[in-house]
């Protein structure tokens, strides 16, 4: 059977590739998860964003205003989630190519340089949100001013951005322990918070609204969650990291990917449903629904249940914040170099980015109004993402053995027309509801 190719490793990715080798030629002695272990990354640097600032935004607003009835839009969102981002990654295995690249390979040339506008644009609106939240992570921890917050989160944003040049596993594991601490963080403020795990157990799996605001932020925290800049970097992270000519050790590759993704949203699903849980359980209940900024809640969980939940949640907001621009970065660099084939330091781009970011901050646009607007204009670009991925993923001569079974394109399907009909709604609203 065929080995891995892969080319010029550091030292670190070597050892990660050597291992992931032996399992796919059934040479590994290791049992249980230590046979994964080679393959997790890319689904936990993807996952980032979907546990992002602007997360914390929309989620703290619907729990705060309507309690735990938009928990199933979470869960929903969630497992729409695990399936757009397996095919994603399933692009980058079958193909060695990610999505920005095929697209421009296939599509005419003013379609591809008006997905690219779409994109870059869709990239400005996610780093905005990223960067405000890490600012606001810093001023909530620190006490500082929000534009001395924005200059720091700028300097640690190109330290960890710095890693890239130590191959993919360093990133990996920093982005991972940033997961970690996200996490961690949530499980304290599900503690603290003691949710009605009745009422928790019912929403999550019965779907309601309570009005056009409700559905307005429902699309937010679809928008928030399923995002388009991670379905291009997804592919991209799994197009060059383990690479095999064998159809038989790519479909074993995807199984193990499967896995990592699974993982990796689990664990974004369980803190965003802590986030909206939080919401519902602290400030709903207490009749606190104007609750619907990040700093209205920080300052509201300390009386409520103590300083320690103050410092939790200001603790995730900035670990999540950090991890979020950093891969909102590597996102807009894959999404330029994929579209037009041009490369430009990710120094240039971080700097280009922080400038939006920044603006808002110095003017002082309301931080919280801003995430969630922004979190509005990644539910529109999410189509021109997601349509192209199924119509790729469904395509034999491209995708090969890892060619989709009916029914996972018919539920790709009807994931993107649930997502172009909710955008609609939105737009409906927007311009003409009540």
């Amino acid at each position: 059977m065929s080995e891995l190719i892969h080319t010029s490793p550091s030292d670190g990715d070597a050892k990660t590739l050597a291992a992931a080798n032996r399992v796919l030629v059934g040479g590994s002695s290791q049992k249980g998860l230590a046979r994964f272990l080679p393959f997790l990354g890319p689904a936990f640097i993807a996952s980032i964003a979907y546990v992002d600032p602007g997360n914390f935004a929309t989620n703290i607003e619907g729990g705060a205003k309507f309690g735990y009835t938009l928990l199933w839009v979470v869960v929903a969102s969630n497992l729409m989630a695990m399936l757009i981002q397996c095919l994603s990654a399933k692009v980058g295995i079958a193909t060695g190519r990610n999505l920005a690249e095929l697209c421009r390979d296939h599509f005419p040339t003013p379609v591809v340089w008006g997905m690219w506008v779409l994109m870059e644009l869709v990239a400005i609106a996610t780093d905005l949100a990223e960067f405000i939240g890490a600012a606001i992570g810093f001023n909530l921890l620190f006490g500082m001013p929000l534009w001395v917050a924005g200059l720091l989160t700028a300097v640690v944003t190109f330290l960890i951005l710095a890693l890239q040049s130590r191959g993919f596993r360093p990133m990996e594991a920093v982005i991972s322990a940033l997961l970690g601490v996200i996490a961690l963080c949530y499980l304290i403020e599900t503690v603290l918070d003691k949710p009605d795990w009745t009422k928790v157990a019912y929403h999550a799996v019965v779907p309601q609204f309570a009005g056009s605001e409700s559905v307005l932020l429902a699309t937010g925290i679809l928008g928030a969650t399923i995002m388009p800049h991670v379905i291009f970097l997804h592919s991209s992270l799994t197009q060059g990291r383990i690479v095999t000519s064998d159809p038989v050790h790519k479909r074993r590759l995807f199984f193990f990917e499967v896995a990592d993704v699974t993982i990796a949203m689990g664990v974004a699903g369980f803190v965003n449903a802590a986030m909206l849980m939080m919401a519902a359980s602290t400030f709903h209940t207490q009749g606190l629904s104007h609750i619907a900024t990040i700093e209205e809640a920080h300052r509201t969980l300390e009386p409520l249940l103590g300083a320690a939940a103050g410092w939790v949640f200001a603790i995730s907001l900035l670990a999540a914040g950090l991890a979020s621009t950093t891969v909102g970065t590597m996102a807009g660099q894959v999404i330029m170099q994929g579209f037009l084939q041009r490369h430009i330091p990710i120094w240039v781009r971080r700097l280009v980015t922080i400038v939006p970011s920044l603006v808002v901050i110095f003017l002082g646009f309301d931080p919280t109004r801003t995430l969630v607007l922004s979190q509005v204009v990644l539910s529109f670009g999410l189509p021109f993402a997601i349509i192209p991925l199924v119509i790729f993923t469904r395509r034999s001569d491209l995708m090969g053995t890892l060619v989709n079974w009916r029914f996972t394109t018919l539920l790709a399907w009807l994931v993107t027309t649930l997502v172009v009909c909710l955008n609609f709604y939105l737009l409906y609203q927007t311009l003409w509801g009540a």
